[in-house]
């Protein structure tokens, strides 16, 4: 008897940064891929969600479960909010990481706690237990410039694993409008955690209506 795989955990966390449309669209993307997602985001990814794209984000998570569950059509059971401050859901601990995560946006504060191993909310300590648990670990930096602090803790971040994935949208498959770079770097993202999308065609293939 063949079993049905099971669809892959991925733990997404919005931070304080500029850059909500990739992570919002991110999440989206990967509930229609058929995800199982963990979603936990900062108090002022709250406030940047509501700058950026006039979108509530509720502080109770269960609240917040239901209105992104219904916004992205997840099926039950698929999409699961956590607070900031859960230390007792399962990404806090080693014994049930997700199987990738990724910070997007990644505000420099994020970065530079993740870089240190501080673990002083629950978007530091999961991202502290799935470099420990050697998952796949992608941060989405929304910077410019970058300081030399910054380069440097990417740099350390880098050699310990982790893909660091700036949002840099490329023009070639001339966009049309800001969705379209979005979903540029929401596909790069998609790329790294080997998730199947057709956001856009790959280098060299022909582009709807050619």
């Amino acid at each position: 008897m063949t079993s049905t795989p099971r669809p892959p955990t991925i733990l997404v966390a919005l931070t304080g940064a500029s850059g909500m449309p990739y992570g919002l669209r991110l999440t989206e993307m990967l509930l229609a891929a058929g995800c199982r997602v963990w979603l936990v985001y900062s108090q002022v990814a709250q406030i940047v969600a509501r700058q950026e794209m006039d979108v509530v984000l509720p502080a109770n998570p269960q609240q917040a479960e239901r209105e992104l569950a219904t916004r992205f059509n997840a099926a039950p059971g698929q999409l699961e909010v956590f607070g900031r401050e859960d230390w007792n859901c399962p990404p806090a601990s080693g014994s049930n990481p997700p199987d990738a995560m990724v910070v997007c946006p990644c505000s420099m504060g994020t970065l530079a706690a993740i870089a240190h191993g501080l673990a002083s909310n629950l978007i530091e300590r999961a991202a502290d237990v799935v470099m420990k648990e050697r998952r796949t670990l992608i941060l989405v930096p929304r910077e410019t410039p970058f300081s030399t602090l910054h380069l440097e803790n990417m740099l350390s971040l880098s050699r310990n694993g982790v893909v660091i994935l700036p949002p840099s949208p490329g023009f070639y498959q001339q966009p049309r409008e800001i969705a379209d770079l979005v979903d540029f770097v929401v596909a790069r993202i998609l790329d790294q955690l080997r998730v199947p999308h057709t956001l856009l065609p790959r280098w060299g293939e022909p582009q709807a209506g050619d």
